[in-house]
């Protein structure tokens, strides 16, 4: 009966060691699986990472041009209303001054026409009263 007991237990040692010896084979097989997926997602995604990294650096580079752009625009617009303002200023003291000489000159066209029938009024006025004062006088006469 002692070899029975043996017997059994060497079918259970082998049983076992066959058991050890699959779950160490599945064990690097399932090693060299996980090696093979992590350079696989090492190769994949590195690629992506450098995408990653390459798109972030140039939506950093475009966000500096794109600030520096509207900086040029603003200075630009700023530099156009100091420009449009000069050219308001010079444009009201080109046609404001020749504008108020104008009317300088009208006022004194005016002032000398008013003046020339002033005088010419007045003379007329001498004439009548030249003309009426022998009527008076006339009247006056007793004859």
């Amino acid at each position: 009966m002692t070899d029975v007991w043996l017997a059994i237990i060497a079918l259970a040692v082998a049983v076992m060691a066959t058991i050890q010896v699959g779950a160490i084979v599945l064990g690097l097989r399932l090693a060299r699986r996980v090696d093979q997926l992590t350079t696989e997602i090492e190769r994949d995604v590195k690629p992506l990472i450098r995408n990653l990294t390459e798109l972030t650096a140039e939506a950093s580079r475009a966000a500096t041009l794109a600030t520096q752009q509207v900086e040029r625009v603003d200075r630009l617009f700023g530099d156009l209303v100091v420009s449009v303002e000069r050219t308001m200023n010079v444009a009201a003291q080109l046609v404001g001054g020749p504008a108020k000489n104008g009317f300088a000159l009208f006022s004194a066209a005016r002032a000398a026409f008013s003046a020339f029938r002033d005088l010419r009024e007045s003379s007329r006025r001498r004439q009548s009263s030249y003309k009426s004062a022998p009527d008076d006088e006339e009247s006056l006469f007793i004859g």
